[in-house]
């Protein structure tokens, strides 16, 4: 990947004179069968885009309450776009027809209207959990007979399409607009991709100006994304399989708990005895294992390319040799 960035074919990509990024570009458009597709810094901005190419400003976005765009984008709806979100409670991160159309707002007096549908997909606090297909169909459906566009959240799409075995373009088909993260699980430095029509990302691109994600010579990034999709993206389900072993060896524990069955691509959320979260993090730290206190009994742990077998075997007899006991605080 470091070869790929120094050997980059670069231009101006705020002219759209940049080779590489218009490859990526092309490449992601492709891949997911949109007409057009737009490079940008991060998650966050590609799902800002969304909100702001789909709605206009005092209109309402029903979401999940536990998504990306509710609990770590700042409140970016409201400052960028003039929006309120409807945070729905989801089953594991999964909303339902029936719970989207019982919320829809469409002109009644004093209330705001639905303006858009945001999905994500895996979704990241329900434990990287693959939204089923058949229910964003229906969900689709919906949206349609109401005049409601929908945006998703793919940051981890490439994860969902191989825990699902279901290809990214057919997710993507239920959706107007979508973003991709290249970092994450594909394991480049930076960048994220939108994709949508070619009216929805030349608007995209208008807004991407002014909040400051025009970038110059940005193929050395793209390269990165490039050399991602192509060895990367194929390997996906190694991080699945040790995101599971994972979870074993830590139910087998008595310090942690956790059903592997609930492991559908790569993130592992498990329980704490003893409320002792923020302590078992700093032990596992000691050991060279990073993970994230969440709560004050939830760790979070992701499995990604630098996770090995070798690294699992490590954890493994880790956990095995030093949570043999509860943590306290």
């Amino acid at each position: 990947m470091r070869k790929a960035i120094a050997a980059a074919e670069v231009g101006d990509d705020v002219y759209g004179e940049d080779p590489t990024v218009t490859a990526l570009e092309a490449r992601v458009a492709g891949l997911l069968k949109k007409e057009a597709a737009l490079y940008i810094p991060s998650g966050t901005m590609g799902n800002q885009l969304g909100l702001l190419v789909h709605t206009t400003r005092a209109t309402e976005v029903i979401v999940e309450r536990n998504c990306h765009i509710v609990n770590h984008e700042g409140a970016a709806g409201a400052w960028l776009s003039g929006v309120q979100l409807l945070p729905l409670r989801g089953n594991k991160g999964i909303l339902y027809p029936a719970d989207i159309k019982q919320n829809l707002r469409t002109g009644q007096y004093g209330a705001p209207s639905t303006s858009l549908i945001c999905l994500e997909n895996t979704h990241n606090l329900a434990g990287g959990r693959v939204q089923p297909l058949d229910v964003l169909r229906e969900i689709r459906t919906l949206a349609l007979d109401n005049n409601i566009p929908m945006h998703m959240d793919g940051a981890r799409l490439w994860n969902a399409a191989a825990a699902s075995g279901i290809p990214e373009h057919t997710f993507a088909a239920c959706f107007d607009t979508a973003t991709m993260c290249l970092s994450k699980g594909l394991g480049a430095p930076v960048g994220s991709v939108l994709v949508g029509s070619h009216e929805h990302i030349a608007r995209a691109r208008h807004y991407r100006s002014r909040l400051g994600g025009s970038m110059r010579q940005a193929g050395i990034l793209a390269a990165a994304g490039l050399y991602a999709l192509d060895h990367h993206r194929s390997r996906l389900s190694e991080d699945h399989a040790r995101a599971k072993a994972l979870a074993t060896a830590l139910n087998n524990t008595a310090s942690f708990s956790v059903d592997p069955d609930d492991i559908e691509s790569n993130i592992v959320f498990f329980h704490v005895a003893n409320d002792a979260a923020v302590a078992a993090a700093a032990a596992l730290k000691q050991h060279g294992i990073l993970v994230s206190a969440t709560a004050p009994d939830t760790i979070r742990a992701v499995t990604h390319l630098a996770f090995t077998d070798e690294a699992l075997q490590t954890t493994q007899t880790v956990l095995e040799t030093s949570f043999c006991t509860p943590i306290t605080t």
